[in-house]
């Protein structure tokens, strides 16, 4: 009699398609059509030093959505222990290059801090809870869900 175990979660491994991969580069492009209108905020409130301050900002969100995308679909290639250790570790080290980053500019003199921390918490959360409404939850169309069609 044979019986059937499931896999180790420490050897199973996705060779499946990267939906981490396609939500990033949605949150990218909703990350794009939103920065105008925040460098005009920036511009607005601070001049030039604001408007500086908050293309840093939108740039260092962009890069820690696109990092945590290619960092987790590597590690689910690899194994889905190793796919969980790198999504809270790897969380952790984004954030610590985040604060790196942060406090090496924040003396300069182009950096004005309300518009540098106000952009970094509200374009996180903001292009989260927007990119929420247009993620499938579903084993069919994992990643984005599919458009409808007219």
């Amino acid at each position: 009699m044979t019986t059937s175990t499931a896999p180790s979660v420490f050897t199973a491994r996705d060779l499946g398609p990267a939906p981490e991969q396609e939500v990033a580069r949605d949150l990218l492009r909703r990350g794009l059509y939103l920065l105008p209108v925040a460098l005009l905020i920036g511009f607005v409130g601070w001049r030039m030093a604001g408007v500086a301050s908050v293309a840093f900002a939108v740039g260092l969100v962009l890069v820690n959505f696109w990092a945590a995308a290619a960092v987790l679909g590597w590690a689910a290639r690899i194994s889905l222990g190793l796919l969980m250790g790198v999504s809270l570790f790897g969380f952790l080290v984004r954030l610590a290059l985040i604060s790196v980053a942060v406090l090496s500019v924040r003396n300069q003199g182009w950096v004005r801090p309300v518009p540098l921390g106000v952009t970094l918490v509200v374009a996180h959360l903001g292009l989260l809870l927007w990119e929420t409404k247009f993620v499938s939850a579903s084993l069919a169309f994992p990643g984005l869900k599919p458009s409808e069609e007219k």
